[in-house]
C-alpha cells in the first residue's frame, strides 16, 4: 500500500496550468525533426544505463525555444523522437535555481517513474519532451510560467520559481494490455485479491481524469466522491469500461483512451474538446457483487 500511495503522490505532483508555447527545434544533425512514422524506428529502446544526474557532465548540445525553455544535452539518445501519447520512463530531479532539490523519483525510492506526454501535467515538461529522443540525458531550464506559475507550491516551491530539471529518458513503457486502442498500464496489483470486475459485479474506484486541453479536470479523490459502476451500466466512456474489465481491489492503473473510445467528435462540456483522447489514473477501491435492488 505504501508503494501505491507513493505512486499516486508522484503522479499528482506533475500537474499545472495551461500555457501555450512555440517550438523551434533541430536535432543533433542540424536537421529539423520529422513527425513521420520512420522517426519511430527503435521505439522499444530501453536505456538501462544508470546515470548519476547530480554529477557534472559535459554539455554536447544546447537549444533555446522561443517560449524561454533551454535544453542542454549531456548525451543524445539513439531512440525515437518522443511524441504525444507516449508513456515514457524517466529518471529525474527538479531543482530551484539556488540548487535546492525539490522533487525526484529517487526521493520516493523509485528508480524511474512513468510520464504520459501530451496532457500538460506541467505544460513546460511537454514542450521540452517533444524535443527529445528516447535515451537522451538532458538538463532543462523551465521558466515559472510553464511550470508552477505565480503561486508555486506552498512549503516547497516559492512563487514565480524557475526550475532546473535533470532528466534521463530511459525508454517507452509498453502497456500491459491494449483493447480496441485503449492502453492500460498496471502499477500495483494485490495478487491475494481474486474477485475480478465483470458480469454481475460492481467496481468502486477513484479517478483523476485529464484531456490535453484540460489536465486533471476531475479528481474524485479530492472531492471524496468515488465512482461506483455496475457492469453494463451507462455512465462511463467505452474505453474505460473495457479497461476496468478484470480489475481487482487495490489495483492502480494508468489508462489512455483514444477519442473514438471516449467522447469522439462531440467532446464533453468545456473539458474535452472534439476528438481529444483521455488519460485516467485509476485506483480501485473495491469489487463486489452487484446486488439487485429490492
Amino acid at each position: 500500500m505504501i508503494r501505491v500511495i507513493s505512486l499516486i503522490a508522484l503522479i499528482a505532483l506533475l500537474a499545472a496550468c495551461d500555457t501555450e508555447g512555440v517550438k523551434t527545434t533541430n536535432d543533433e544533425t542540424g536537421q529539423k525533426k520529422s513527425d513521420q512514422p520512420s522517426e519511430r524506428v527503435g521505439m522499444d529502446v530501453k536505456d538501462s544505463t544508470k546515470i548519476d544526474l547530480e554529477a557534472k557532465h559535459d554539455v554536447v548540445d544546447e537549444m533555446t525555444l522561443s517560449n524561454g525553455i533551454t535544453i542542454k544535452w549531456f548525451k543524445h539518445g539513439n531512440g525515437a523522437v518522443v511524441k504525444d501519447g507516449d508513456m515514457i520512463n524517466i529518471d529525474y530531479k527538479v531543482y530551484l535555481e539556488d540548487g535546492k532539490l525539490i522533487d525526484a523519483n529517487s526521493l520516493k525510492n523509485l528508480a524511474s517513474v512513468p510520464f504520459m506526454v501530451g496532457f500538460q501535467m506541467q505544460p513546460g515538461w511537454d514542450f521540452a519532451l517533444r524535443e527529445l529522443r528516447l535515451g537522451d540525458h538532458v538538463e532543462v531550464f523551465l521558466p515559472y510560467q510553464l511550470g508552477r506559475g505565480e503561486k508555486g507550491i506552498k512549503g516547497v516551491m516559492p512563487p514565480k520559481s524557475n526550475n532546473i530539471i535533470k532528466m534521463h529518458i530511459m525508454g517507452l513503457k509498453e502497456p500491459d494490455r491494449e483493447i480496441d486502442g485503449t492502453r492500460v498500464w498496471m502499477f500495483a496489483q494485490n495478487d491475494q485479491n481474486t474477485e475480478v470486475f465483470g458480469p454481475n459485479k460492481r467496481v468502486a474506484f477513484h479517478a483523476y481524469i485529464s484531456s490535453p486541453s484540460h489536465p486533471l479536470y476531475y479528481d474524485s479523490q479530492q472531492l471524496n466522491n468515488p465512482f461506483n459502476y455496475g457492469f453494463g451500466e451507462p455512465g462511463l466512456v467505452p474505453g474505460l469500461k473495457k479497461a476496468l474489465n478484470n480489475a481487482k481491489r487495490s489495483d492502480l492503473m494508468l489508462v489512455h483512451v483514444p477519442s473514438n473510445q471516449a467522447y469522439g467528435s462531440q467532446g464533453y462540456l468545456d473539458y474535452v474538446k472534439p476528438n481529444e483522447d483521455l488519460f485516467y489514473r485509476i485506483m480501485v477501491l473495491d469489487v463486489a457483487d452487484n446486488k439487485p435492488e429490492n
